[in-house]
């Protein structure tokens, strides 16, 4: 399995030509405790860049984006009923949704976590 990230502070594990979607720890730490998440539906087609989920907290409202174009497979509907998950667990149980990527070979465009962690700091 390999991760990526991007610097809109998303990650992405691919396993053959899904890639599992979620924010990161930088940036669910930032957003605070969240209170709601809107996920896109399944069998949604996305482009890259195009507003993807919705997370409120009690500081903020922010979009989450889709990293790369590809169609949503399935959602993780656990933290639409408990957001707090992505809070606690935002690399494993807090993931938002799957996407079968449009191209595969873009995946690796994506930061490694060496250059994420370098953004970050």
């Amino acid at each position: 399995m390999l991760l990526k990230f991007t610097e809109d502070h998303e990650w992405l594990k691919l396993e053959g030509n899904v890639a599992t979607v979620g924010i990161t720890e930088h940036a669910a730490d930032a957003l605070g405790d969240l209170v709601f998440v809107q996920l896109p539906e399944v069998g949604a087609t996305l482009a890259k860049g195009d507003g993807a989920a919705v997370v409120e907290s009690v500081k903020a409202a922010s979009d989450v984006f889709t990293p790369l174009a590809g169609e949503v497979v399935e959602v993780n509907e656990a933290i639409v009923n408990d957001p707090s998950l992505v809070n606690q667990d935002p690399l494993d149980a807090g993931w938002f949704f799957k996407l079968k990527l449009a191209n595969v070979a873009d995946f690796e465009s994506l930061l490694d976590e060496h250059a994420y962690k370098a953004l970050i700091s």
